[in-house]
């Protein structure tokens, strides 16, 4: 008998080749066949495939035609490709006719017998290629044909049987090695042996005999049968005890006329050599033995299976050759198994890998994170680097932040030099000239200063960010600041024995813009200390890109400064509201309660959509505050007065002015 276990490791190793993971079996419900059909579902279940039916056929019932129809029932019911078929020598061809497995469309046999197959067949039975079959390999005994040939029934005459071979030998079908040359008289036997295939069965019982004539010799002469002594004329060979000789068989060792060596290893299976056989259906109704492959359970591993797909004939209907065999389709990378539930393992559903995951091999069980500074391709099944973002000197946006920064930063400028030219002029010297100079070389710096928020962030452009802004702007608002209170000062001191008239000064202004500058320096340097802004590579704003920005390093320090520049705000707006009632002739302070007014409305809009945006849209939104802030100050303030002096310089004189009740306002 063939090694159970070597046979289901071999068939096992075919299910692997293939990448079949989806099979039934069915078996009789003998002693061989149970163990049989239990160590290849370890052994399949081991390798991760699944067997999605196990039929087992009773010969007690007389295989009931009942029975059959289950079981081909189950056959085409099944979703899977590939039966695994054991049967014993005296069932096999009557199952395969019963179950009509050459019949069935769409399905693999593999099958496991020593049972004799015919080399013919009817071709109307329209037979199809789907079966391979396991079997020990087939060799010549010596002078085996030459005893067929000379097998006469002279020799034997109490064996009917033996007649009959003798004349089935002259069966056209015989091969010359063995035909005789018969008479008309001896056609007709009813044995037809050579019809059929012969496998090594011929072979296996010459071992057999030979393994148990060397141990009963090893048993006879060894002295442990019996305590008499053998004389070969009176002591009969049931005199030994028949369960002794099982020690003698289980270590016997020889080599047969072949030269090869006959033991038995430690489960009691011989070391035997299996081919795998392709049954072909030829059209002409021949029975073609394919040898496509071979396992050898003795071989080094990598060596004791080999398989040749090219000579397999696969059957028509396959749609894919080599056909497959599975409960559910492979799991293309990109994408992982999810179990079912209530279902072996080998059926899954395919669900795509989660964000920031891929999957880069087939029925990947679980998916694989990508490092932080990369994401998947479209197709999850590749980590690329991330693409990296932030507000550039190249892109299109930053660009025209770019030119706007530097147009207004040119009109300012303009405007500059304008008031330095026109520095003699009672329009310039009404509204403290050299508070004007400040604030306008405060606004070039707040213009030139965005420019500091585009390109890529480093550590010192993180840090002059926030405190140039933030410095220059309060020196704008401070001038502003002071700018009103001089306004307001300067008329109260009209009234007669005001005591503001001593504060009256350039150093009043000065003192103005110096401290509260010097205050927004005081909290810059503090949050410079504790918590200054560094780079920061932001990975989880947005799936796929590296948002490289800016980190505020301490948010309460970065509130604080815009909080002082909205407190300088808000004073300049209610001090310059108190002035609403100055004379229409002097409309600064007007001017200056629009340009607030600008400014705060700004700054309230920038706050919840800074907070709403990220990476370089939030760098773009804070860059538009600084510039609209920046250019509403410059537009209310000093538009006007360089209208009064390019276009209408009439009412750029002194006696305009005293005519309008302005000589009061002149510099101090």
């Amino acid at each position: 008998m063939p090694s159970i276990l070597n046979i289901c490791t071999g068939i096992v190793k075919l299910l692997k080749h293939f990448k079949w993971t989806w099979v039934g079996i069915i078996a009789p419900d003998d002693d061989s066949s149970q163990r049989f059909v239990q160590i290849l579902k370890e052994g399949i279940e081991q390798n991760g495939a699944c067997i999605e039916f196990i039929e087992i056929i009773s010969h007690i019932n007389n295989w009931s035609q009942e029975r059959f129809d289950k079981i081909n029932e189950t056959i085409h019911k099944s979703s899977t490709n590939v039966i695994i078929a054991h049967f014993n020598n005296e069932i096999t061809i009557s199952l395969f006719w019963e179950l009509r497995i050459f019949n069935i469309p769409g399905m693999i046999f593999i099958t496991i017998t020593e049972a004799e197959f015919y080399l013919s067949y009817q071709v109307e039975n329209s037979f199809k290629n789907n079966t391979l079959l396991f079997t020990r390999i087939k060799k010549t005994i010596p002078s085996f044909l030459k005893f067929i040939r000379e097998v006469n029934p002279i020799l034997f005459p109490d064996y009917i049987a033996i007649e009959d071979w003798w004349l089935g030998l002259c069966s056209n079908q015989c091969p010359q090695t063995i035909k005789r040359s018969c008479s008309i008289d001896e056609d007709g036997s009813g044995m037809f042996h050579c019809d059929n295939t012969h496998f090594a069965n011929s072979y296996d019982v010459y071992n057999a005999v030979y393994a148990l004539a060397h141990a009963l010799k090893d048993m006879l002469f060894s002295g442990s049968g019996n305590t008499t002594t053998w004389n070969g004329d009176r002591q009969r060979l049931s005199d030994y005890l028949p369960w002794k000789l099982h020690r003698y068989l289980k270590n016997v060792h020889f080599k047969n006329s072949l030269g090869e060596e006959i033991y038995f290893d430690e489960n009691g299976d011989q070391a035997t050599d299996y081919n795998i056989i392709n049954l072909i259906h030829l059209p002409n109704g021949t029975l073609k033995h394919e040898i496509v492959g071979s396992y050898k359970p003795s071989a080094l591993s990598g060596e004791d299976f080999t398989i040749d797909e090219k000579m397999i004939v696969w059957e028509a209907s396959f749609t894919q050759t080599p056909p497959q065999s599975r409960c559910t389709q492979n799991c293309a990378p990109g994408f992982r198994k999810l179990p079912r539930e209530g279902k072996p393992v080998c059926c899954y559903d395919c669900i795509p890998c989660p964000a920031g995951h891929i999957s880069n091999q087939t029925d990947m069980e679980n998916c694989i994170r990508c490092p932080e500074d990369q994401w998947p391709n479209e197709k999850r099944d590749v980590c690329i680097p991330k693409i990296i973002i932030f507000l550039s000197h190249e892109e299109s946006l930053g660009i025209i932040l770019m030119l706007i920064s530097i147009f207004f930063f040119l009109i300012t400028a303009v405007i500059l030099g304008i008031f330095i030219n026109y520095r003699e002029t009672p329009i310039v010297r009404s509204n403290n000239r050299n508070l004007s100079y400040i604030l306008l070389v405060s606004l070039m710096l707040c213009f030139l200063c965005s420019l500091i928020f585009i390109g890529h962030p480093e550590k010192v452009t993180c840090i002059l960010r926030q405190t140039a802004f933030g410095i220059t702007f309060s020196i704008s608002l401070s001038s502003v600041l002071a700018k009103t209170i001089t306004v307001i000062m300067a008329f109260q001191t009209t009234k007669p024995g005001s005591k503001l008239r001593k504060w009256m000064g350039s150093r009043v202004s000065y003192s103005i813009v110096l401290s509260f500058s010097l205050l927004q320096v005081l909290f810059c340097l503090v949050w410079l200390g504790t918590a200054p802004p560094f780079p920061h590579h932001n990975t989880q704003t947005e799936d796929g890109t590296i948002q490289i920005e800016c980190n505020e390093g301490s948010i309460i320090a970065f509130y604080c400064v815009l909080g002082y520049l909205g407190f300088l705000a808000g004073i300049s707006f209610i001090v310059a509201f108190l002035a609403r009632n100055l004379p229409d002739s002097f409309n600064e302070a007007k001017y200056i309660t629009f340009s607030m007014l600008v400014f705060c409305s700004v700054w309230v809009s920038f706050i919840p959509t800074y907070l709403s945006t990220r990476g370089k849209y939030m760098v773009a939104v804070e860059i538009f505050a600084i510039l609209a802030s920046s250019a509403g100050i410059l537009g209310c303030i000093f538009i006007p007065k360089c209208y009064i002096i390019l276009l209408r310089p009439d009412r750029n004189n002194r006696n305009y002015i005293t005519k309008n009740k302005l000589s009061n306002f002149s510099e101090y």
